[in-house]
């Protein structure tokens, strides 16, 4: 019987228990015949029957076949907890419930019979925790419970749709905006969410959830400066809850102020100690302001804690300068191949093995670990493959000399911003130690500000792949006054993240293909490509596991695509905008460093300081990957460490091309 007939049998089965003929239901599903066993949507059907039927034996050992097929199957659990009841196991309810819950948050029943077996049981904390859920759920519309449960569930297609149905319908509703943006987030279309919640908070300025949603996107859009705003007057209002402590915490290190984040995730986990997780932040959070043996005790404490947790791994290895032990690795490989590991721990630990077998120098081994994270990784990410050149192509249609001369004169008149761009991993976090050295320079971070204004430009109607959006065309048709304006809103919107110096850093690596428009409206900023040859920078990114984005890393062929796209653009930018931008090569800057850090400092009108050649003495924040080893002087050990594992990387090569190969010698 086809899967198609089985759907059909479960359907009309599931319409005889909702009319109350359990036994037809039982029947029913029944005609499925020896495919029964593998259907665990049949099965579940079947358990509830019996369950009604009283028959709760048999309905126990119908959802532990469920369960057995589908250790993801919620709702068996759910049932399970409903038996368990019927057969007075108290305890035996409650821990079914409780997986329920986790799994599915938003699972209104188990959570009122939760609140009532922790009554029983005087567990008052827990029964306030069920009557917390319960109360927001019994707010919100079936239509909504029934978002909220699809999402839980991974089921976001379904979510989607119904609740955009249920919008068309009621507009202004704020619960259904967040939910909406909660799909958003999960899709990693945070512009998108950014817009409904920035939309729900305007319409009830004093819904405490949408603002809480609303402060969580800012941070992750790097937006520190407002989603710090919110946090605190969150907490000012309600000063004992435990996730706008959290927010707060967040976005405290969000603004540069990391010694009183670090303060407030440590008291965090000194008044919670099942929050675990947290762990991972306070290590975060230490190693970007240097304290790298609280990181790395952090790192440990949480993986010792939950021994399934990859990214624990990953984060040690993530310093750059640890050392895995041999009961480490041997975790490693093991906790890898665990079914109970989930997907994205997965990666987490071949990335770390990776890292650890390299120490080791067995390359081969370590290269496979590489290549099975990346693989993970990439079946968990959507990247359209082959959009950079068009985006190249229309940045080189449409920003031509001609944009450019006629609008010489249009722009913000400042000077303060040092733009340091390029691929990632191409050694631009050791240029901003450098420069930000100098007395006269504000480092910061990777700035999203000329993204976000990107987004902007892009408009929120839905682009098909290969379809032209609107920006930058639209740069031909905007005025003088208009690119003013944008750029003295650049500055406005940074000065949250100075510290008082003339001029400051904006560190993000993909406004390269946007030096365009920051052309446009700051014509006197300070632009610096960081350059890195294309096997040793493209490799580098093969190793490195990002937070968010840079999809394009996680294939050989398309990091060799895509830097040399990076190349054809900066092209560009050298024949349309002459002497706008410097080239600092990383291996000249490694070979002999004084001439390139003078030449660096005069190109953005910078006296010479000794401090900039001792970089590795300043202290301040840094958040990328290579936070440490920009605290350390200048090696070169690692300029052909790539050639380790050359026998791997012929798509690599591939992608790049002859005309790069040729371009950047690897003979």
């Amino acid at each position: 019987m086809s899967q198609v007939d089985n759907k059909e049998i479960v359907a009309k089965a599931t319409r005889l228990a909702q009319s109350g003929d359990f036994s037809g239901s039982i029947d029913m599903i029944e005609t499925i015949g020896d495919g029964l066993s593998e259907e665990p949507s049949a099965l579940y059907v079947q358990g509830v029957c019996l369950r009604k039927l009283q028959r709760h034996d048999d309905a126990i050992e119908k959802l532990e076949q469920v369960l057995e097929l589908d250790s993801q199957f919620v709702r068996a659990y759910q049932e399970l907890g409903h038996v368990f009841i019927a057969q007075k196991k108290a305890m035996q309810a409650i821990q079914s419930y409780e997986t329920a819950v986790k799994m599915d948050p938003a699972l209104i029943a188990s959570w009122r019979t939760l609140h009532d077996l922790y009554a029983a049981a005087r567990d008052t904390q827990k029964q306030q925790t069920a009557k917390r859920y319960v109360d927001e759920l019994s707010q919100l519309a079936p239509a909504l419970q029934a978002v909220k449960s699809h999402l839980n569930r991974g089921n976001i297609e379904t979510a989607d749709q119904i609740c955009r149905q249920y919008l068309q319908k009621n507009k202004k509703d704020v619960e259904a905006m967040r939910l909406l943006a909660s799909i958003a987030v999960n899709a990693k279309i945070l512009d998108d969410a950014e817009f409904l919640l920035e939309s729900a908070v305007e319409f009830e300025p004093d819904h405490i959830g949408a603002r809480y949603d609303y402060s969580n996107v800012l941070l992750r859009r790097q937006k520190f400066g407002l989603a710090h705003k919110i946090a605190k007057q969150l907490y000012d209002l309600r000063p004992t809850e435990t996730p706008f402590k959290i927010l707060l915490a967040a976005t405290t290190i969000g603004v540069g102020e990391t010694k009183q984040g670090v303060h407030m995730y440590q008291q965090l986990l000194n008044d919670f100690d099942e929050m675990d997780d947290y762990y991972l932040l306070l290590g975060h959070a230490q190693k970007t302001s240097g304290d790298i043996d609280g990181s790395i005790d952090s790192y440990q404490t949480l993986y010792r804690k939950n021994p399934y947790l990859g990214d624990a791994f990953w984060s040690l290895a993530n310093t750059k300068t640890y050392t895995f032990s041999d009961s480490e690795i041997a975790h490693m490989r093991d906790y890898k191949e665990r079914d109970e590991t989930s997907a994205i721990d997965k990666v987490h630990f071949n990335f770390a093995l990776g890292k650890a077998l390299e120490d080791q120098q067995d390359y081969d081994a370590a290269f496979t670990a590489y290549e099975n994270g990346n693989r993970q990784n990439r079946e968990l990410i959507k990247y359209q493959t082959g959009e950079m050149v068009n985006r190249v192509d229309w940045q080189m249609d449409r920003c031509d000399a001609g944009l450019f001369s006629k609008l010489k004169n249009a722009g913000c008149s400042s000077d303060a911003p040092i733009f340091i761009l390029g691929m990632p991993r191409a050694g631009s976090t050791l240029l901003e130690q450098i420069i930000a050295s100098h007395s006269m320079v504000d480092g910061t971070h990777e700035l999203p500000n000329v993204l976000s204004l990107v987004h902007r430009m892009q408009g929120r109607d839905n682009i098909k792949i290969g379809q032209e959006p609107p920006y930058p065309k639209l740069l031909n048709t905007l005025k003088a006054n208009d690119f003013k304006q944008l750029g003295q809103q650049y500055i406005d919107d940074t000065l949250v993240y100075r510290q008082g110096a003339p001029y400051f850093i904006d560190k993000m690596p993909n406004n390269f293909l946007h030096i365009g428009l920051i052309k446009l409206i700051l014509p006197n900023a300070k632009v610096i490509d960081a350059r890195r040859h294309p096997m040793a920078c493209c490799f580098s990114n093969f190793k490195q596991l990002f937070a968010e984005g840079q999809e394009f890393t996680y294939s050989l062929n398309d990091l060799g695509d895509y830097y040399r796209n990076y190349l054809r653009v900066m092209d560009h930018w050298d024949q349309v905008l002459p002497g706008f931008v410097l080239k600092v090569q990383h291996e000249e800057v490694v070979n002999d460093l004084e001439v390139q850090v003078r030449r660096m400092l005069d190109f953005c009108g910078l006296p010479f300081e000794q401090a900039c050649l001792e970089f590795f003495k300043t202290q301040r924040n840094v958040r990328t990957p290579s936070s440490e080893q920009v605290r350390q002087p200048i090696y070169k050990t690692g300029l052909e460490h790539w050639r380790n594992f050359e026998t791997h990387l012929n798509p690599l090569k591939e992608g790049l091309g002859r005309d790069v190969l040729a371009r950047y010698s690897i003979d």
